[in-house]
């Protein structure tokens, strides 16, 4: 409504420049005819400055609802990125307790349970990397292929007839991929011809 106000006042100011001013300069810079508003016109004008204000409340609004929408997207963010892992830490606890179990099975074993011992960690172990291949990870199979610096770490280079220059020889430590980026490299060894 302050628009509107504004509006009728500006109109009512208008007619009262078109009145002389005693005060005012002999000369006016400009001439101002007298205002032909009609009270048809005038209504008018009444509108649309209460519609101007009525847009212009919208736009505050809409303005604040924006806001608040990035605010609340960098929030939920923030929790997406704190809480990014949380799935694949709920698939490995069992994987930790079995190792627990593991562990105390070790510490009561007796003579011939070194065999179902073996055979209880071999289970954790493929139930880890069925796991981790379930989230996207796989290994850098590194042996025999010839050295790739993007997957492969060199450590060392043994001196060999048995393999082509640049090959791995041995693979000391494994490398992992998750989907197509790599986390770990594969630390290898790799061949050299022998001196002569």
């Amino acid at each position: 409504m302050k628009k509107a106000n504004v509006e009728i006042e500006k109109a009512e100011r208008i007619e009262a420049d078109a009145q002389p001013d005693p005060a005012a300069p002999e000369e006016p810079l400009a001439t101002l005819e007298p205002s032909t508003l009609t009270p048809e016109q005038f209504s008018q004008l009444k509108e649309r400055a209460a519609k101007a204000d009525e847009n212009w409340e919208r736009l505050l609004r809409a303005t604040a609802d924006f806001e608040n929408f990035k605010k609340r997207a960098a929030r939920e963010k923030q929790e997406a990125i704190k809480f990014a892992n949380e799935s694949l830490l709920q698939k490995l606890i069992p994987v930790l307790d079995n190792f627990d179990m593991a562990m105390s099975a070790a510490q009561n074993a007796q003579a011939d349970g070194a065999e179902s011992l073996h055979t209880g960690i071999n289970m954790i172990y493929q139930q880890l990397k069925s796991l981790l291949a379930d989230a996207g990870v796989e290994e850098v199979d590194a042996m025999g292929k010839p050295f790739d610096p993007n997957l492969h770490e060199a450590v060392s280079q043994k001196e060999t007839a048995e393999a082509a220059e640049g090959e791995v020889v041995q693979q000391l430590r494994k490398g992992y991929k998750l989907r197509d980026r790599l986390l770990r490299p594969a630390s290898v060894i790799v061949a050299k011809h022998p001196a002569a």
